[in-house]
């Protein structure tokens, strides 16, 4: 009778240890599954994750906007592969993060976005900030759901962990009633992640040269997800086995070394005239990866969808993105990086030694610095960094005409380097600088923002001061939003509304914050101040004040405005 006794009150310990609030049970499938941080605004609605999150030790990036947590998300799943957990509050917290999911799913990028949420029993009653979050999400996300039993909790963050990373990666979306999070459960730990063995794509590989070697002018375009050095690598050997030509995608320009004597360019919204009838003239493309979507096919100008008149040879994982736009002579559903592998294997096909070289030609002209207007020469200060920085320095970027001058001045070295949104994002580049930072330390992250871009997210220099996130901003201070001001001076020129900029002191902004900061008025004043801003340890803004005249790389604010009289 002890002995039963004592097996009894032994089971019941053992029982009652395995009781656990859902926040709890939340942290601790994260940290089952990996999570190395979480990025978050917090929120009353999900303060038992908060404990979870404490009682795990999972470190908790505090941020000061939403959208920020949720793009510094978005940049680990861009940097990692797997996904980057983002926790914001109900209602206004969610709709301000909705801009990293957008980004997350442009981008094919691997993300979770908790969001906190009304408790049950006040469901349809327009409570305080509620939220119907599948209507909401519902067009941006991959999957969302609401966590409704606590017991479930495992269940559903498996689930989310499966469905961002498979197939094209994406974002979901999972909101947490705060009744269910602060109730207690006696529940299992999910099951870890399975492993899938990649494919055998040998015979694959065969078809595709098969069909490449008939072509006299095939164009190789590379893009999309699961990009890592190993591909990289596999890319540069069948690259150079095979001399042809590779093109990147917008703004992955990192999945090859840009030296390369087979690297011909990237296809961004500022693409090399002379790439883009390559294009054209290319009678075969062998998409690796890549949508192929508007920016790289210049609005599908480059290529008629109703009429390529050239072979496609399109390898994506996800088989729904194949023939979406433009219908396929071949069709494999793989990663690029297990097609790149084995194409890597395959023995030299054709001979487009003379298409190649030309391609690089035009290239290598094209990223030859051209002088721009005024005191600073944006190009010279990213021939600098370009050739002073470490080969696996990071450059991140948002959206804007400075980003231009990066884009096509800046040579890529090493896969990874590059964090940008292919969706375009204004201000995404500061807070996915963090990102890269708390991700790697001991490399130096570089942010390039525009003045309209950075005053987007500046307030994340609290973030960095906080975790102590030394990464250098360079702001390009042109006094206004440079893009729209193009498209304006095209469309309707010297009709000036909405463009122009107020902007503060951004050296003395950063020391205000506790950081390092100058401003930069002469080109030949640059190499200095970047060196004071690396060794000062410290977050650091670097203000370019450069000429209004300097909208774009190729040309003038008045020759654009001539251009369009």
């Amino acid at each position: 009778m002890i002995c039963q006794l004592a097996q009894f009150l032994c089971m019941n310990k053992q029982e009652y240890k395995l009781i656990r609030h859902g926040g709890q049970i939340l942290a601790d499938q994260l940290k089952r599954f990996g999570t190395k941080r979480v990025f978050s605004v917090p929120g009353e609605s999900f303060l038992a994750a908060l404990d979870g999150l404490y009682e795990n030790g999972i470190p908790n990036i505090v941020c000061r906007h939403e959208g920020a947590a949720a793009m510094m998300a978005e940049a680990y799943g861009k940097m990692t592969g797997t996904p980057g957990i983002a926790f914001v509050t109900r209602g206004p917290g969610a709709s301000n993060a909705s801009a990293g999911v957008h980004i997350a799913a442009q981008d094919s990028t691997p993300m979770i976005l908790f969001v906190g949420q009304i408790a049950q029993h006040n469901v349809d009653r327009e409570a305080f900030q509620e939220v119907d979050y599948k209507s909401f999400f519902g067009g941006m996300a991959k999957w969302v759901a609401q966590i409704d039993q606590i017991e479930r909790i495992p269940e559903y963050v498996a689930r989310a962990y499966r469905v961002a990373t498979s197939g094209r990666p994406g974002p979901v979306v999972l909101a947490l009633p705060e009744n269910m999070l602060s109730g207690h459960a006696n529940v299992p730990d999910a099951r870890n992640l399975p492993i899938e063995p990649a494919a055998d794509l040998r015979q694959a590989a065969c078809a595709v040269l098969d069909k490449l070697k008939l072509a006299k002018r095939p164009l190789v375009v590379v893009g999309g997800p699961h990009w890592s050095s190993q591909a990289a690598s596999d890319l540069a050997q069948f690259a150079q086995t095979q001399d042809v030509p590779v093109a990147l995608s917008f703004r992955r320009q990192d999945y090859m070394d840009n030296r390369h004597p087979n690297y011909v360019g990237d296809l961004n919204v500022g693409i090399n005239p002379k790439l883009a009838q390559r294009v054209r003239d290319a009678d075969c493309l062998l998409l690796l990866g890549t949508r192929f979507g508007d920016i790289a096919s210049a609005d599908y100008s480059l290529v008629n969808p109703a009429d390529p008149q050239k072979t496609i040879l399109h390898i994506h994982a996800a088989a729904e993105e194949i023939s979406r736009v433009y219908g396929a002579d071949l069709a494999i559903t793989a990663t690029a990086p297990d097609m790149i592998s084995a194409l890597a294997e395959v023995p030299e096909v054709g001979a487009w030694r003379d298409w190649t070289a030309s391609a690089r030609a035009d290239f290598e002209a094209w990223a030859t610095p051209k002088e721009s207007p005024g005191e600073v020469k944006l190009e010279q200060v990213i021939k600098h960094l370009s050739d002073t920085l470490p080969d696996d320095a990071f450059i991140t970027n948002g959206a804007g005409n400075y980003a231009a001058w990066t884009h096509r001045y800046f040579i890529y070295k090493h896969h990874g380097t590059q964090l940008a949104p292919t969706s375009g994002s204004m201000g995404y580049g500061f807070p996915a600088a963090i990102s890269a930072k708390l991700e790697h330390p001991e490399k130096a992250v570089i942010c390039m923002a525009g003045d309209g871009c950075f005053q987007m997210t500046l307030n994340e220099f609290s973030t960095c001061v906080q975790h102590g996130v030394n990464v250098v901003v360079i702001v390009v201070n042109n006094g206004r939003y440079g893009t729209i001001r193009m498209h304006q001076e095209k469309n309707y020129p010297g009709r000036v509304s909405g463009t122009e900029l107020a902007n503060p002191d951004y050296a003395a902004l950063a020391r205000a914050y506790g950081g390092h900061g100058e401003t930069v008025t002469k080109t030949d004043q640059f190499s200095d101040a970047f060196g004071r801003a690396l060794a000062a340890n410290l977050p650091a803004i670097i203000e370019l004040q450069v000429d209004d005249q300097a909208l774009t790389p190729s040309a003038t604010l008045d020759q654009i405005r001539a251009l369009a009289q």
